[in-house]
């Protein structure tokens, strides 16, 4: 046996080298997209902005985000509405999610999953009652893990809401008795028979459908669902799991005055409309293993026309003083990070859409935490720009931005977002070629 020379022994510096444990092969890219790269060797990288600047979030799991830029979840409204592959996520959500992944996201989050069949938004949404479901949810956590994002799920029922058309569907050439948004059984495929809420209100009497007050029998029902669709999304690889308590879905029903008007343990005071929201929460808490986060988003305020209270001092719609009370409740059961949105639970919502429209709710419920009490925040609305997304971490507003249209239009908007602000980040490896003006030393640039 001859002896070996270094000329026939590759240099460890040219194998492409794949991610460790992957279930297919991907070159590396280290550190993963997204990631600022070291001050050391990219002068431009000393004065880091906040927004690159990692974040661990909660005691527990420890969950690590390389930056702070994190992707709401977005329906699709691109599940089989029927038979054994309703609600089962397709090769469309691989590619839509993992697109962000790719580019640079901290955090990608599922869309809006519907833990029963009749708590989709629409026949065509996501759902996890079933472990068909659970297997289509494993490859795209694990693409997502890949790129070094956090994998992540939103869990939720959509209440009042349910049994609607895609919002795209033009509902004025379709024959009666379709109405505007309804998507009624039969050919559309709803449930407008079984449609549920805390109460018998309906979103809107003429384009939504009428709910059926639930009974205390459906709403351990509804608990036991949370538990198995948490046990299916552990499973499947999530590392976040949140619970969607915002946009007048189910949680937020129970939670307003507006559209929660029972006489039992569930209804009337605040204590009362809280319970169903924080004891999911428990149930959540208690399934998960260490090493998984519980968040939660939240509707901060419903814009109720006539304000929070009535002249009387009584509570007349949901808003920002009950939602301060609320997160302070939802520490205590363990969540690790709340998700700021707001209104969706009636249509005489009067709302100021403008930039960062949201984000002093955020701010809100950030400064209302004691130090004790203190979890990350996230806010979203309108946060368009680098520089302005920025301007809200550094005012102590929130503590991460959630984007969901303004990663549709720019699903590089991490990357971009780097230039924006003069540093630089790493990109994967098959995209580098692309971004030699980001990854430019300034004294290169002078030369």
């Amino acid at each position: 046996m001859s002896d070996a020379t270094y000329a026939d022994q590759p240099p460890t510096d040219i194998i492409n080298k794949g991610v460790p444990n992957a279930p297919f092969y991907q070159p590396l890219t280290e550190p993963s997209p997204g990631t600022a790269l070291s001050a050391d060797d990219w002068p431009q990288n000393k004065e880091l902005p906040l927004l690159f600047q990692p974040l661990t979030i909660g005691k527990d799991a420890q969950i690590k985000l390389k930056n702070r830029i994190i992707v709401s979840p977005m329906c699709q409204y691109s599940c089989q509405a029927d038979g054994p592959e309703a609600g089962v996520l397709t090769p469309w959500h691989l590619v839509h999610l993992g697109q962000f992944a790719v580019r640079g996201a901290a955090l990608v989050m599922v869309e809006a999953t519907s833990v029963m069949p009749n708590g989709r938004l629409s026949p065509q949404d996501s759902g996890l009652w079933n472990d068909r479901q659970a297997a289509a949810l494993k490859p795209i956590f694990d693409f997502i893990s890949m790129q070094g994002a956090v994998p992540a799920i939103q869990l939720g029922h959509g209440g009042r809401k349910t049994s609607t058309l895609a919002p795209w569907l033009d509902t004025s050439t379709v024959k009666a008795p379709l109405k505007s948004h309804v998507a009624t059984n039969g050919d559309a495929s709803g449930w407008t028979d079984n449609v549920w809420g805390p109460s018998a209100i309906s979103y809107d009497d003429e384009t939504f459908p009428m709910p059926k007050e639930m009974t205390l029998e459906q709403i351990e029902e509804l608990k036991d669902a949370f538990r198995a669709s948490t046990e299916r999304a552990v499973k499947a690889g999530a590392k976040v799991i949140e619970l969607h308590c915002a946009h007048g879905y189910l949680q937020s029903n129970f939670l307003s005055p507006v559209s929660n008007q029972r006489t039992d343990k569930y209804g009337g005071s605040l204590e009362n409309r809280m319970r169903l929201s924080l004891e999911v929460l428990e149930v959540m808490k208690k399934t998960i293993p260490k090493d998984v986060s519980l968040w939660c988003r939240l509707s901060a305020s419903e814009w109720w026309p006539e304000g929070e209270k009535n002249d009387k001092g009584e509570w007349i719609s949901w808003g920002i003083e009950q939602s301060k009370v609320f997160c302070k409740e939802a520490v205590k059961v363990g969540v690790d990070l709340i998700d700021v949105s707001s209104g969706g639970n009636t249509p005489r919502q009067k709302i100021k859409v403008e930039p960062g429209y949201q984000v002093p709710f955020a701010d809100a419920i950030r400064k209302s935490f004691t130090e004790e009490e203190k979890i990350p925040v996230a806010s979203v609305g309108l946060i368009t720009d680098g520089k302005q997304a920025e301007q809200i971490l550094q005012d102590g507003s929130a503590d991460v931005v959630s984007m969901a249209r303004e990663f549709l239009r720019d699903p590089s908007l991490v990357f971009n977002w780097a230039q924006e602000l003069g540093i630089v980040c790493s990109v994967p490896v098959e995209y580098q070629r692309a971004y030699t003006r980001m990854m430019t030393k300034p004294e290169d640039k002078k030369n």
